[in-house]
């Protein structure tokens, strides 16, 4: 592997995030979670310590760096419960960048976040830290999907293989080559299944001028400025939910309580479904969301309303803070938000990979929910 990394951005097009951007980045990214994507407070956790040893970690926009520069994707894989048992080593990331440098013989650029859903948001920027290199303001979900051939880079086209997952005991476990995204995501939860559940994965390098393309962008500055509209809200006394509402386009659907929870580990997912009693303007009405490690469909007296791949968002009713699957509870109170997805997870190939038919649900017809302008960030 070469010693040397070629600069291909302006530095000062870096944004180097704070521990106060984090604590905005853990909120923001568990409301783009819809309730997967990892336990996003101990994302943070690892993310200071990472910063409390002095690294830096620098969000890059995706057109200030060259288009050809190669961009490594990498995220979690596994279900988010076992993140609540089984704590990261933290340097899970760094052994898959050096890994698939050492694989293909050339240095990577910059690190690209595959989901920007719950941990997963932080995950990246770790191994993009320990490893000196800054992380593209976009990601391939624009929210958190259970199945690694959901994004956007391998919906439009882009091949994953070959690919490194290491795990904290320190295995490295190489796939040089699958027939389809589908066989790959196969492959790779057989996998994690036998690692303990819970592992990281590092997808084959993309150039900048993909990612740009078919990346959902500015990422971490929408999930930022989402967690900082929760926090001054809170401090001003006034509806963080409706905050939430108001920067990202949503709507409140639902208040009600959880009065009955299914939830167990299948295949290496979280699966299962609530059913919640309304309150207030819901008052009489009952609810249901069925779980596969997110929330995907949403159904108001039998009748469903939200559906993936629009977001559907637990948040407590009191603080605004979201609610992770692994974190739900009975007699939990929330707010039920349903949050427009964006626009390159609507085309008609997109459906066929993240559309209802494709969580088992063939009979739903996906009905877009309204995407109005959203305030900037």
């Amino acid at each position: 592997m070469p010693e040397t990394r070629k600069q291909k951005y302006d530095d000062a097009a870096l944004r180097r995030l704070t521990p106060e951007d984090l604590d905005a980045l853990e909120i923001g990214a568990g409301i783009f979670g819809t309730g997967g994507g990892g336990n996003p407070y101990q994302g943070k956790l690892l993310a200071l310590e990472a910063m409390k040893a002095g690294y830096e970690m620098k969000v890059l926009a995706t057109d200030a760096i060259e288009p050809d520069a190669l961009c490594m994707s990498i995220g979690g894989i596994g279900a988010p419960v076992v993140g609540v048992e089984r704590i990261r080593e933290g340097r899970e990331g760094l052994r898959c960048l050096r890994a698939m440098e050492e694989l293909i013989r050339t240095p990577v650029d910059a690190i690209v976040c595959e989901e920007i859903g719950g941990a997963n948001a932080m995950n990246p920027l770790v191994t993009a830290a320990l490893g000196g290199l800054p992380i593209l303001d976009c990601d391939g979900m624009g929210r958190a999907f259970p199945e690694m051939q959901m994004t956007t880079f391998s919906i439009y086209g882009h091949s994953s293989t070959p690919s490194v997952m290491c795990d904290l005991h320190g295995n490295a476990v190489i796939f040089s080559h699958a027939v389809s995204e589908v066989w790959h995501e196969r492959m790779a939860r057989a996998c994690v299944v036998a690692q303990g559940g819970a592992a990281m994965l590092a997808t084959a390098p993309m150039q900048a001028h993909y990612v740009h393309q078919y990346g959902i962008p500015k990422s971490f500055t929408k999930a930022i400025a989402l967690g900082e509209a929760v926090i001054r809200a809170r401090k001003a006394q006034e509806d963080p939910i409706a905050a939430v509402c108001a920067l990202e386009g949503g709507r409140r659907v639902f208040n009600g309580k959880i009065i009955d929870l299914k939830r167990h580990l299948r295949g290496g997912f979280v699966i299962g479904d609530m059913e919640l009693a309304g309150f207030d303007d819901c008052n009489g009405q009952t609810a249901n969301v069925a779980i596969q490690n997110e929330f995907l469909v949403f159904r108001r007296d039998g009748v469903i309303e939200v559906c993936v791949p629009d977001l559907i968002v637990l948040l407590d009713v009191d603080t605004g803070y979201p609610i992770t699957t692994e974190m739900l509870r009975y007699g939990q109170r929330v707010a039920i938000v349903a949050i427009p997805c964006h626009e390159l997870l609507r085309s008609a190939r997109a459906l066929e990979v993240v559309g209802p038919a494709a969580f088992g649900y063939p009979d739903i017809t996906y009905s877009p929910l309204p995407a109005p302008e959203r305030k900037a960030a």
